[in-house]
């Protein structure tokens, strides 16, 4: 009703679901798309992507219920240009859609302060990654295919005590007990392949 009664728009279909709008926009390509997330059939994310590789000319508003910074994200990476929630006030929708056709990325105030939030957490959990030695990583390996301490010390020509203080190292900056929590803690942290 509200894109109906703009003299700025014309507004040139409506669907019920995903196979609607993708038969839709075999007969009429509009500049902006306003997509749902939740849509029955396909969900928006997957519809944004399909409507990018074929359409990459339309240009995509979200509006949606979901204020999750993972939604946001996951549809700003599918190629949507915008993302706005349906409580948003006629005036912010109808600039959002303006924006988003000038070529602009359009986020309310509230989301793009969440997904920057969200965004400097993340960098500071990198950061907090623990930092192991070259050495470190290279006995890390080791151990993570299997090879006992002294095994380790005769490849690397170094003292089994050596490669015992390595270890209990790697479990102290980890903050892990046992040699299986290091490995798979390394792999998390992207420490060993």
């Amino acid at each position: 009703m509200i894109l109906a009664n703009s003299r700025e728009m014309e507004l040139t279909g409506s669907y019920h679901n995903g196979r609607e709008l993708l038969n839709g926009l075999k007969n009429c390509v509009p500049d902006v798309l306003v997509l749902d997330i939740h849509m029955p059939g396909q969900t928006g994310d997957e519809l944004a992507e399909i409507i990018a590789a074929q359409y990459p000319e339309v240009k995509m508003l979200a509006l949606t219920n979901e204020d999750s910074v993972y939604y946001i994200k996951n549809m700003l990476r599918k190629g949507v240009h915008g993302y706005i929630l349906k409580t948003t006030s006629e005036d912010i929708l109808l600039d959002a859609i303006l924006k988003v056709y000038r070529g602009e990325q359009y986020l309310e105030t509230e989301l793009k302060e969440k997904v920057i939030k969200d965004t400097l957490q993340a960098k500071k959990q990198i950061s907090a990654i623990p930092v192991l030695s070259d050495r470190e990583k290279e006995v890390l390996r080791y151990i993570a295919l299997d090879m006992t301490s002294q095994q380790i010390a005769d490849k690397i020509s170094v003292s089994k005590r050596t490669i015992d203080y390595y270890r209990l190292s790697m479990l102290t900056k980890l903050g892990v007990k046992n040699v299986g929590a290091l490995v798979k803690k390394g792999m998390q942290l992207g420490l060993i392949d």
